[in-house]
């Protein structure tokens, strides 16, 4: 059986204007951070970890989500392709504001395989 392969959001335009700039109130703080994305790069290279880093300015100060790679090959196995670039700064959008929402800011967030899967599935990403 061949399997149809669903098209993935694709990698166009600037890699810095993939997710737009987003403003997270804080529930703990009642703060209000400015949220810009940057870009992202594998941080099994860079840090040894098995995770995809996605960095974000927030309130211009640097800050860097990990997502768990494991997750990555898990959705290839479960939909048949890769997650795009794009796909990847969404997720890590997602979870940079539910972390926000909840706590304080920290300079590195990782995020685990099965909250990048719960991520993945609350934005609909086949």
């Amino acid at each position: 059986m061949t399997r149809k392969a669903t098209p993935a959001i694709p990698n166009a335009g600037a890699m810095s204007d993939f997710v737009g700039a987003f403003d997270v109130p804080s529930r703990l703080t009642d703060q209000a951070y400015h949220c810009r994305f940057s870009h992202l790069w594998s941080g099994i290279a860079t840090r040894h970890s098995d995770t995809i880093d996605c960095k974000f300015f927030v309130d211009g100060r640097g800050v860097v989500v990990g997502l768990a790679h494991t997750a990555f090959v898990e959705f290839r196995a479960r939909a048949g392709r890769d997650l795009s670039d794009r796909e990847a700064s969404f997720i890590a959008a997602v979870a940079l504001r539910e972390r926000l929402e909840q706590e304080e800011e920290h300079a590195l967030y990782d995020v685990s395989q099965d909250d990048v899967l719960r991520l993945i599935e609350k934005l609909g990403i086949r």
